[in-house]
């Protein structure tokens, strides 16, 4: 029954953190802005390490099934 919350949450970080990680990538190869007012690469970096940390928070979520 406890398992429940943390697939739940596992799969909300999970889907956040590969659609950014989509969005970005599609973004940044366009060379269109990611964060309006903000350099390009600054706005990557960000974006991607946000990515990232919600897939490995994902990750570590689905370990404690």
């Amino acid at each position: 029954m406890e398992s429940g919350p943390a697939i739940f949450a596992g799969a909300v970080f999970a889907l956040f953190g590969g659609a950014l990680l989509v969005w970005t990538t599609v973004r940044a190869r366009q060379r269109q802005p990611v964060a309006q007012g903000v350099g390009q690469g600054v706005a990557v970096t960000f974006a991607t390490a946000a990515a990232v940390a919600s897939l490995a928070v994902a990750a570590w979520c689905l370990t404690r099934v």
